[in-house]
């Protein structure tokens, strides 16, 4: 399996956890609440829809109503698919969320992470905004490294674009260090709160302070078929 499509099986997964969709409703979500997504197509997210049917982690489901079901056939379309995490596919995605290995400090493969950070426990939100953080420190060093020994062999416009890529990823690393304040805050505070509030925090996935954006745009369903 490549790491791109690795990256969007966890993805699919991570919105289906959320609520079971239709196949158009998951690109649209994929391309609107993950941008990384935007150049996935139908021929790349269907085969990936099959390939979690047949391991186990979704199940598929008509998506039509009685009436539907009578009409189709008249209108010359087919059923509907609604795709649905299974008990299985739960269990593997709760796994993936828990990974904090390099992999998940990555460009592509962060963003998916912190898309889903509203599911994962706080100890593992740490552990990734601290590695991508590290990650990013590295990547800083050795432009400002390199910049230094190529300055005076570059054009202004080379030397330009150097500096922007450089301003981008402190502008990240600046980010992070925000969030990784707000995470330590939120911690210390529900340490001292009671035990109930300790309880809420290790199951509903607490983010310190920081929203979860979600997409409320519903899709025409009548745009989804199965392939």
């Amino acid at each position: 399996m490549s790491r791109r499509s690795g990256i969007l099986e966890f993805a699919v997964l991570g919105l289906l956890r959320e609520s079971p969709m239709h196949g158009y409703e998951l690109r649209k979500r994929l391309n609107t609440s993950l941008g990384v997504f935007r150049a996935f197509s139908y021929g790349t997210l269907y085969p990936c829809l099959k390939t979690l049917v047949a391991n186990g982690w979704l199940i598929e489901e008509s998506g039509s109503t009685p009436e539907d079901a009578l009409a189709a056939p008249l209108a010359g379309r087919r059923a509907k698919i609604v795709y649905r995490l299974t008990a299985e596919g739960k269990e593997h995605f709760e796994e993936l969320l828990s990974q904090t290995g390099p992999d998940a400090y990555e460009d592509e493969h962060f963003a998916a992470r912190f898309a889903f950070f509203g599911q994962t426990s706080r100890d593992v939100r740490m552990r990734v905004l601290e590695g991508r953080r590290s990650r990013l420190e590295e990547r800083l060093e050795k432009m400002r490294a390199s910049l230094a020994r190529t300055r005076e062999r570059l054009d202004d416009y080379t030397l330009e674009l150097q500096r922007h890529g450089m301003e981008s990823v402190e502008r990240e690393v600046r980010w992070l260090n925000e969030l990784i304040e707000s995470e330590r805050a939120g911690r210390d505070l529900k340490g001292s709160g009671s035990e109930g509030s300790a309880q809420r925090d290790n199951t509903s996935g607490e983010t310190g302070g920081l929203p979860r954006h979600r997409d409320s745009t519903r899709p025409d369903p009548s745009d989804d078929t199965t392939t």
